[in-house]
């Protein structure tokens, strides 16, 4: 399974890759509306009849899936595509206030994985952010990297980063 982002493709809806092996599911912007976001999930068709739901929608920058796991536990997926770091604050603050009252509508019992695009640099200062930052930060905190480790220590998260080419 892979989270995806920057889709931008209209409404909501999946498509089957019968060659490629993958069904997509997305979640965008209103046909009418210009298409600039977008997120969803890629997963291997294989794992399809064993879902234990299909993929909800939340906005075009929030999509969620549950899935069983071995003996009878569930994992909660989270696919993000957070504002850039340009983006107004009211912008920023509707997309945190969404991914917040997910995260907290999450069975405790679940696994939770939080996947996305957070257009965020964190930094490197894991003392700071004891528990809430690994060693792998890259570079110096912006904005956006204050309000992703700030949600991820609310709800006690552990961000483990992935680099780009361009970092």
């Amino acid at each position: 399974m892979a989270a995806l982002s920057e889709t931008r493709l209209a409404d909501e809806g999946q498509l089957k890759e019968e060659k490629g092996g993958y069904t997509f599911f997305w979640k965008g912007k209103p046909a009418n509306e210009p298409r600039i976001h977008g997120v969803g999930f890629a997963i291997k068709n294989c794992l399809i009849n064993h879902l234990h739901e299909l993929p909800v929608g939340i906005n075009e920058r929030l999509m969620t899936i549950r899935l069983m796991l071995a003996s009878s536990q569930m994992a909660t997926v989270i696919s993000a595509y957070a504002p850039t770091l340009d983006a107004q604050d009211e912008v920023k603050e509707a997309f945190y206030a969404d991914l917040d009252k997910i995260l907290s509508e999450v069975p405790k019992e679940d696994k939770l994985i939080l996947l996305g695009d957070f257009n965020a640099r964190v930094g490197r200062n894991h003392h700071l952010w004891r528990g809430t930052l690994g060693r792998e930060g890259v570079g110096n905190t912006n904005s956006n990297g204050i309000l992703l480790l700030t949600k991820c220590s609310e709800h006690n998260l552990t961000a483990v980063m992935s680099l780009t080419p361009e970092q």
